[in-house]
């Protein structure tokens, strides 16, 4: 990575400062409360394609397995848990993958959580956020637009999602409509239903968000559901969305899941695929899933990197502080 010269590292960690200063006056003035969570952790986070930093404590001669967190996730959702109600933290994050324009090992998080709520009022927080960050920056503000994952597969490449939730039918669709994107006509057979869906996303519908501004994209096919609701109108859709700001994606939110024996079955799925994908897997979240089981009240939560909304407001590359 090439190191900035110090007028240019100046203006970036400038910038920077200001808009975590921006964030935090936004989330105050709406009743937040500003919370930390500790980097070391037991469990880093189950996502099946991101891996961690491992960490080792002596503990009376014996070493004990920590881990740098890849999200303070759990931490917060156990404040909920003790019945914190609107709660947000700013703090670095750890990512062990390759550096590009989007991706550093160690970035700035912001989460914030709301108890009681549904994720449409995160939906219109983000709407806020994004109005006082581009007011402390000077740039023009812009205004979301909302449009559902299915939706936009239709508008853009005329494919119904909802209607291929099976791997046989979207390995269809990728043979019949797609056959570029197939490089291995053995191996590829072997993907599951995510890979299948991340492969046409991310080559055929992503790209093409870079011109349409700022999009909120929500009800995610029900096999990406994480750690969120399924619609009870319509089971086919996860209630979580994402937000891309000139084609870069700086968010994840979900409509938070409480039933603990639900997200452990979602865990063994994870630990499972992780495991058969990279040899490897992430402990269970034993004291997260307890904090499900006492008692974690509805509520909706998201993460965002400061780094990427930085970089899709000013569409300049040099924002991390390396």
């Amino acid at each position: 990575m090439k190191m900035q010269q110090p007028e240019h590292l100046k203006k970036t960690l400038h910038r920077h400062f200001l808009v975590l200063q921006s964030i935090r006056n936004f989330f105050l003035s709406q009743g937040f409360l500003d919370v930390m969570t500790p980097p070391a952790v037991t469990c880093p986070g189950m996502e099946p394609h991101i891996h961690t930093f491992q960490l080792a404590r002596s503990c009376n001669g014996t070493l004990s397995p920590f881990y740098l967190h890849t999200s303070p996730e759990f931490c917060m959702k156990e404040l909920l848990a003790l019945q914190f109600e609107k709660i947000f933290t700013l703090t670095h994050t750890f990512r062990d993958e390759p550096s590009s324009a989007t991706h550093r090992f160690q970035f700035t998080m912001l989460e914030w959580y709301r108890a009681h709520t549904r994720y449409e009022q995160i939906m219109d927080d983000c709407q806020g956020l994004i109005t006082a960050v581009t007011q402390a920056l000077s740039l023009p503000n812009l205004k979301i637009q909302r449009l559902s994952v299915q939706a936009i597969f239709q508008q853009l490449i005329g494919v119904d999602i909802l209607q291929h939730l099976e791997i046989a039918g979207l390995q269809q669709v990728i043979q019949s409509k797609y056959p570029h994107l197939i490089h291995n006509s053995e191996d590829w057979k072997k993907f599951g239903w995510e890979d299948y869906f991340f492969l046409l996303f991310l080559n055929e519908i992503e790209p093409r968000l870079k011109n349409m501004g700022a999009v909120l994209l929500y009800e995610f096919p029900a096999p990406l559901a994480a750690l969120s609701t399924i619609k009870p109108q319509d089971p086919r859709v996860a209630e979580r969305f994402e937000i891309y700001l000139n084609g870069v994606e700086i968010c994840n939110a979900y409509n938070e899941l409480t039933n603990a024996k639900e997200q452990r079955r979602r865990f063994e799925a994870s630990m499972e695929q992780k495991q058969r994908l990279y040899g490897h897997t992430s402990p269970m979240p034993e004291r997260f899933l307890a904090n499900l089981e006492r008692g974690m009240p509805p509520a909706a939560g998201i993460a965002l990197g400061v780094e990427r909304l930085i970089m899709a407001l000013t569409q300049e590359t040099e924002v991390f502080w390396d």
